[in-house]
């Protein structure tokens, strides 16, 4: 679920003398000699808070030029009472739907906040910059386009969240089965709680004893550097989030390959293209008909969609162009 985030910081550490990584845990990655990850993982949460304050203090007596919080408001909240007295700016990057009483509180504390476009961060603010939302587009390399006419073959990648809209792609597909769709569905990715693990079980109920199976099928997660390749397999990605703008479609973009989604936040992404992409969240019935009306678009079409994607991907959602936005924040405040 994380990997994605490496490819960021081997970014901003092209654009800085030195990038300190502050982590519950360090895992695999090749960032570059300027990185040096500072872990505060611990079996308890006043441990783990402790570590943090004692690893941001240690950082923040070399003055760096910011500090910046990537998806934790809590993470905001300790850094900004020891940065901002010693003039040090602090950044929140926030891709997501919910209000939280602690992002309003970090809300109120940091000098910026950072998302991928005002539809993916929930509260209106002037403190607001939007970056696009930072694909490694090197890594996704156009796939090729699979020949039109046999079955289709569509991916639904992301956690087993409830709010992944999981229910709604499952009523369409099988809807649109019924009407003569020829076409498969793999199901892929962790279920990172006790909650995510029985809604995938529950998902895996439904598909083997109903009219789903032999259609559908559930595959384990997969490191993020094996995502590119995975994704040569299909025909499209389809997501039915409702909420954040979920990267693992720019990524597919990135790759080319067409994506159908229902978040008006991908109205700019997929707007003109030759297939139409969009549904309305939670209506299974224009998944369907959004569904059938792609099996009958050709591989030219397909083709010529997934280009045009991965231009807009290049253009605004980038690794370099996100970074570039961080260090031209980081800029402004500093002045």
């Amino acid at each position: 679920m994380l990997g994605a985030t490496v490819p960021m910081l081997r970014a901003l550490a092209r654009r800085s003398e030195r990038l300190t990584v502050l982590a519950l845990a360090e895992g695999r990655h090749d960032l570059p000699p300027n990185v040096e990850v500072r872990t505060f993982g611990a079996p308890s949460r006043v441990g783990r808070t402790a570590r943090l304050l004692r690893e941001l203090a240690t950082v923040l007596v070399r003055r760096p030029d910011a500090v910046v919080a990537h998806m934790g408001a809590v993470y905001a909240i300790a850094a900004a009472p020891l940065a901002l007295p010693l003039r040090v700016p602090v950044l929140l990057w926030w891709t997501h739907w919910s209000v939280t009483r602690s992002l309003k509180v970090a809300m109120a504390l940091t000098s910026r906040v950072l998302s991928v476009d005002a539809t993916s961060f929930p509260l209106a603010s002037p403190k607001l910059r939007t970056l696009g939302h930072g694909v490694d587009v090197e890594a996704f390399a156009p796939v090729p386009a699979r020949p039109d006419g046999g079955t289709l073959e569509l991916l639904l990648l992301g956690r087993f969240a409830r709010t992944k809209g999981i229910d709604v792609v499952l009523d369409g597909f099988e809807a649109a089965v019924r009407e003569g769709l020829e076409a498969r569905l793999e199901l892929r990715g962790p279920a990172a709680t006790a909650a995510e693990e029985a809604y995938r079980s529950s998902i895996s109920r439904r598909i083997a004893e109903g009219p789903l199976a032999g259609r559908v099928r559930i595959e384990p997660p997969l490191p993020w550097s094996r995502v590119p390749s995975v994704l040569t397999r299909f025909d499209a990605l389809v997501n039915a989030h409702a909420g954040t703008l979920d990267k693992v479609v720019y990524e597919a973009a990135a790759a080319t390959l067409p994506v159908i989604v229902c978040s008006p936040g991908f109205d700019e992404l997929l707007r003109d293209l030759p297939v139409e992409g969009r549904f309305r969240c939670g209506d299974a019935d224009d998944l369907k008909r959004r569904l059938l009306e792609f099996s009958r678009s050709s591989t030219e079409a397909r083709r010529a969609a997934g280009v045009e994607l991965r231009k807009r991907v290049v253009a605004a959602h980038s690794t370099e162009t996100w970074a570039d936005g961080i260090a031209a924040c980081v800029g402004e405040l500093r002045a």
